[in-house]
């Protein structure tokens, strides 16, 4: 394989860094862009509700951009390593590399880069990306990847994930996948639904929509954590064996699960145990929360009227 116009062959366009998804690149946009149109409006609000309103508005924002952009991130499960391996087949050919995988929810990210990159009078540096998503069929993927002829690595991981492997990791993984991007997409319909009643003088909603925020993210967890008690299959190339961890995107969304139960059940205690402070900080009318937080829902109607006008006299006398 050589160079043509600066390009590999096989490859019709530049690849991208093993981390850029293009997904995930909006979703991150999008939600910094809501955070800087409230900072925008910030220095309008009066007071120091004005920091409330920013702890609570930033915290929410992080929690439903971190729910959406976890679906497209590779970075649930990484590993890596460095090895001298084979590079193509029918080849004595041997290349020191780093090969690293990476897993996600929707699928697997295989890269190979030489050290150094230049070797064997080629450039070495491969990103291949693997979806098992509805709609796509991982297999017919597998087969066009032979057909470009790629590293026998880059195969190598790839043919281990595939539907007819003995190993089985495409089932558990696509399982554990499936699963968890459901519970993730269910999350993120509580913290929409949880902004709203936080809005309303109904601030009780609001914390139990926050608390099933944040069991249904450590539910997406825990389903892609059922993988790690089934045994892999060794993972050889030339004389290392690559292993697998929880990346980032795990223990972030884990972090942001615990901190919505945390903030939900401070929502629920503050209900009950200080519902002045609790007001305070969701900036809340004396009016529209008073009656909600004490459980009192009784209607009061009252005629203002008499106390404006006064009483009316409705004596008459008659003169002859």
């Amino acid at each position: 394989m050589t160079l043509w116009n600066g390009q590999l062959p096989f490859y019709p366009q530049p690849r991208h860094a093993p981390g850029f998804s293009v997904p995930l690149l909006i979703v991150i946009l999008v939600f910094l862009a809501l955070a800087a149109s409230f900072l925008l409006i910030l220095p309008g609000i009066r007071g120091h509700s004005r920091w409330f309103w920013l702890v609570r508005v930033l915290l929410s924002l992080f929690i439903g951009a971190e729910i959406v952009a976890v679906h497209f991130s590779a970075q649930w499960s990484v590993g890596g390593m460095n090895t001298n391996t084979s590079y193509k087949a029918f080849s004595a050919a041997r290349v020191s590399a780093h090969v690293g995988l990476h897993v996600g929810l929707e699928g697997i990210n295989i890269t190979l880069t030489g050290t150094p990159v230049q070797q064997l009078n080629e450039t070495i540096d491969y990103n291949e990306h693997f979806n098992w998503r509805l709609g796509e069929n991982y297999a017919e993927q597998y087969s066009e990847a032979l057909e470009k002829g790629l590293p026998d690595p880059v195969l190598y991981l790839a043919e281990k994930f595939t539907p007819s492997s003995p190993c089985g990791l495409y089932r558990q993984y696509r399982l554990a996948g499936h699963y968890g991007s459901a519970t993730l997409w269910v999350a993120f319909c509580f913290w929409l639904l949880s902004n709203v009643l936080l809005s309303m003088p109904v601030p009780l909603y609001g914390g139990l929509a926050l608390l099933t925020t944040g069991a249904f993210t450590l539910f997406s967890i825990f389903a892609f954590a059922t993988i790690s008690s089934v045994p892999l299959c060794p993972l050889r190339l030339g004389s290392s064996m690559l292993t697998t961890h929880y990346g980032a995107a795990f223990w972030v969304t884990l972090a942001t699960g615990v901190l919505c139960l945390l903030l939900g059940g401070a929502v629920v205690s503050l209900h009950y145990s200080r519902p002045r402070a609790l007001r305070t900080f969701l900036d809340l009318s004396v009016k529209d929360y008073g009656s909600q937080a004490k459980g009192n829902l009784h209607l009061i109607l009252s005629n203002p009227l008499p106390k404006q006008f006064g009483a009316l006299d409705l004596t008459t006398s008659t003169n002859l």
